[in-house]
C-alpha cells in the first residue's frame, strides 16, 4: 500500500505520525501513541525503495515529531519577548530539522544496509540515539524511552538503560508493522501473528502497579519559591521570593522534622562571596537541618553554577559545581579557544558565561548518605550519573525550571529525572524553583510533590536505595559494542551484495 502513496504525501504523512507519535511525552502521556506513531514509520520506510526516500522519510518523521515534542524550546525566548521573541519560531524549526537529521541518517543507512525488510532500522535508529546523547555534548532529550517511565515497559530502563529500551521500541515497532503489513502464509498464521504482537504491545504498555517503597527513616524538606523568570531577578521582587523561602525553611515540619532542607538553582540573586548574612539567614531558618541550594559563584574570572551546603551557623561546608553545562545557553561553544586569538567576548575564562566544574562529585549529608547533586540539565544524561566516583545514596536534582514555562518543559523534565532513579536504583530528591519539586523512588514513582507553578513546601520521606542496577554496573558500552557489531555485520554483508 505505501508504494501507491507519493514522496511527497509519504513525507507528509511520516510527519503527522511523528506529531501524533510526540504525544507520547508529556503533557499527554499517551506512551500508545508513541508507539503508534514508531509503527507508523517503519510501515512508510518499508515502501520506499531508495535511500534517499528512506533517508526524507526519517527526516519528516523526526521533524514532526521534534517539533510536537520539543515546542517548550520557545519559552525561554518568552521571558522577554520585546529583545527576544522574534528568535521563538527560528529556535524552534532549527533545532527540530538538528534532532531529525539523527532519525534521517538512520532511516537512510537502514535503507542503504539492506533493501529487503525493515530490520536495518534497529541497530541504525538506536546508534542515532546514541549519538544524539554524546555528540556535540548531547541533547536525548524526547528520546522514544522517555514516554515508558510510567509503564511497565520504563522498568527495563534498570537493565538496560534509555538506548537499550529505545532498542527494544524500535524492534517492536520493526516487528509490529512487517506482522501487520507482511503477506501472510496462512490467514491462521497471520491470526496468531497479529494476536502475539497486540499482547506484547499491552504487556509493554501496562502501567507499573504502585506499591509502597521502604522508606529510609529520614525526611527532606524540598522549597519550592515558585519565582517567575519574568520576576526572579526584579529588585523589587527579591525580597519577596528569599523571604518566601525562610518562611518555608522555618515553617512547622509536616509531620517529622526535616534532616535536609533543599533550594532549587539559583535560589538567591547573590553571588556566593556576596551571601554572607543571607547565608545565616538560611542556615538559622533550617534549624538544626542542614540545607543545601543553588548558588552562582566566581573564581576570579570564572563564574560556576553551583549547590552548596550549609551548617547551622551559615558557614559553606561543601561546594559542586556544575560541569555539564547547557551550549549556547550557559557558555558559548569554543569561546575559550577564540580567546586565544584576542577574541574575548564569548569566553567563559574572561567571565561571559559560566565555566564548567572538575565533574561528578558525592555531598555527605550525615544520617541520610551520600547525594549525587545533578544541576538542571544534568538530569537529562544517563552517562552523567553513571560517571558517579563511587555510588550514592540518592541523588539530588536542583532546577530552575521557570525557564521551561507552564507547559510540556517542566513534565518532560521530570520524566527524565524518574528515569535517572530507575536506571540507577535510586531515590531522588526533586527541587524546581517553579515547580514540578518531587521525591521519586527507585522504581521510578513519585512519592510526594508539589503542583507546578505553585509556592509551598513539603516534607517528604526519603526512600532508601534499591539495589545496584546492571545498567548502574554497565552503562551505554555493552549496548554500544552489539550496535557495532549489527552495523559491521550489515555493511560487510551489502558490501557483498554490490559486488555480486
Amino acid at each position: 500500500m505505501t508504494q501507491r502513496l507519493t514522496a511527497w504525501q509519504a513525507y507528509l504523512l511520516a510527519a503527522v505520525f511523528g506529531a501524533g507519535g510526540a504525544f507520547g511525552q508529556q503533557p499527554y502521556d499517551l506512551p500508545p501513541l508513541m508507539l503508534m506513531g514508531m509503527i507508523g514509520a517503519v510501515w512508510l520506510f518499508q515502501g520506499r525503495v531508495t535511500a534517499r526516500q528512506a533517508g526524507v522519510t526519517g527526516w519528516a518523521f523526526g521533524l514532526g515529531y521534534f517539533m510536537h515534542a520539543l515546542q517548550w524550546i520557545v519559552s525561554p525566548f518568552m521571558v522577554d519577548v520585546a529583545r527576544h521573541g522574534w528568535m521563538a519560531p527560528f529556535a524552534l524549526v532549527f533545532m527540530a530539522a538538528g534532532m531529525a537529521l539523527f532519525w534521517g541518517v538512520a532511516f537512510w543507512g537502514a535503507r542503504r544496509l539492506s533493501r529487503a525488510g525493515p530490520w536495518a532500522l534497529i541497530p541504525c535508529w538506536t546508534a542515532a540515539e546514541l549519538l544524539r546523547a554524546y555528540i556535540f555534548t548531547g541533547f536525548p532529550w524526547a528520546s522514544p524511552a522517555q514516554s515508558g517511565v510510567g509503564v511497565l515497559a520504563g522498568q527495563a530502563l534498570a537493565w538496560i538503560g534509555p538506548h537499550g529500551l529505545n532498542a527494544i521500541l524500535i524492534a517492536v515497532a520493526v516487528w509490529a508493522a512487517s506482522a501487520l503489513t507482511g503477506p501472510p502464509h496462512a490467514l491462521r498464521w497471520r491470526i496468531l501473528r497479529e494476536t502475539v504482537v497486540l499482547a506484547t504491545l499491552l504487556a509493554l504498555l501496562l502501567p507499573v502497579m504502585r506499591s509502597d517503597a521502604p522508606l529510609s527513616g529520614h525526611t527532606v524538606r524540598l522549597v519550592q519559591p515558585n519565582a517567575p523568570q519574568k520576576e526572579k531577578w526584579d529588585p523589587e521582587k527579591i525580597p519577596v521570593f528569599f523571604q518566601r523561602q525562610l518562611a518555608f525553611t522555618a515553617a512547622p515540619p509536616q509531620q517529622t522534622a526535616p534532616d535536609l532542607v533543599l533550594w532549587s538553582e539559583t535560589a538567591i540573586p547573590w553571588s556566593l562571596e556576596w551571601a554572607g548574612t543571607a547565608l545565616e539567614e538560611i542556615a538559622r531558618a533550617g534549624g538544626d537541618a542542614p540545607v543545601a541550594l543553588g548558588v552562582q559563584r566566581s573564581d576570579g574570572l570564572r563564574y560556576f553554577n553551583a549547590m552548596i551546603t550549609l551548617d547551622q551557623s551559615g558557614a559553606v561546608t561543601q561546594t559542586y559545581d556544575k560541569h555539564h553545562l547547557v551550549p549556547f545557553g550557559e557558555y558559548m561553544p569554543l569561546g575559550d579557544l577564540l580567546a586565544r586569538f584576542g577574541i574575548y567576548g564569548l569566553a567563559a575564562n574572561q567571565g561571559h558565561g559560566y565555566s564548567a566544574g572538575p565533574g561528578a562529585r558525592l555531598l555527605d549529608f550525615g544520617p541520610l548518605g551520600h547525594a549525587l547533586p545533578l544541576i538542571c540539565y544534568e538530569a537529562v544524561f544517563a552517562h552523567d550519573v553513571n560517571a558517579a566516583p563511587e555510588r550514592p545514596d540518592f541523588l539530588i536534582q536542583i532546577t530552575n525550571d521557570a525557564w521551561f514555562g507552564r507547559g510540556a518543559g517542566p513534565r518532560q523534565h521530570l520524566a527524565q529525572a524518574r528515569m535517572r532513579a530507575i536506571e540507577q536504583g535510586l531515590p531522588l530528591a526533586r527541587v524546581a524553583n517553579t515547580g514540578i519539586s518531587a521525591m521519586i523512588d527507585p522504581h521510578g514513582r513519585i512519592t510526594a510533590s508539589l503542583p507546578l507553578n505553585t509556592a509551598g513546601y513539603i516534607d517528604a520521606a526519603l526512600p532508601t536505595p534499591g539495589a545496584v542496577t546492571p545498567y548502574a554496573r554497565s552503562g551505554d558500552l555493552p549496548l554500544a559494542l552489539l550496535v557495532t557489531i549489527a552495523l559491521a555485520f550489515l555493511g560487510g554483508r551489502a558490501l557483498r551484495r554490490n559486488r555480486a
